[in-house]
């Protein structure tokens, strides 16, 4: 089996119609995937196994006019049968690279506090800052 990160661009929506499970939260549709990769700012890598996604991360660029830029992990998931195969880590790799490229100059993830294998992963990247921080979220629907 080959493995390799790919980092999607616009264009690239038919590298995504060939999913594993549970790799997304829900079905990935090609006019949502056009619309994202074709923003500015907004980035996706995937793992792709013999032509097969079975991990994906995204994130956005997040600018402000009195801080860094900063990247925004939203979205980390690999297929349960390929975890703990250290995709999740090549994917974050990857995508703090990409960030690089674009002048960020720090990155976030969260995750939910029960997520375990999440925060296991996160907590394993001790680069400078790399600690968990407390915060309360809220959302709305609009």
């Amino acid at each position: 089996m080959s493995m390799e990160i790919v980092r999607l661009e616009a264009g690239d929506d038919a590298l995504v119609m060939r999913i594993a499970e549970d790799v997304f939260d829900e079905p990935v549709r090609p006019d949502r995937l056009a619309a994202y990769l074709s923003q500015p700012g907004h980035f996706m890598v995937v793992a792709l196994a013999d032509g097969v996604v079975v991990g994906q991360c995204a994130a956005v660029i997040h600018r402000h006019p009195d801080k860094v830029a900063e990247l925004y992990i939203d979205e980390v998931g690999v297929s349960p049968k390929f975890q703990r195969q250290g995709i999740a880590r090549r994917m974050l790799d990857a995508m703090f690279a990409i960030g690089r490229e674009n002048g960020c100059e720090e990155a976030w993830v969260g995750t939910e506090p029960d997520n375990l294998p999440a925060r296991a992963l996160y907590e394993s990247r001790k680069e400078p800052h790399g600690e968990a921080e407390s915060f309360v979220m809220y959302a709305y629907r609009l």
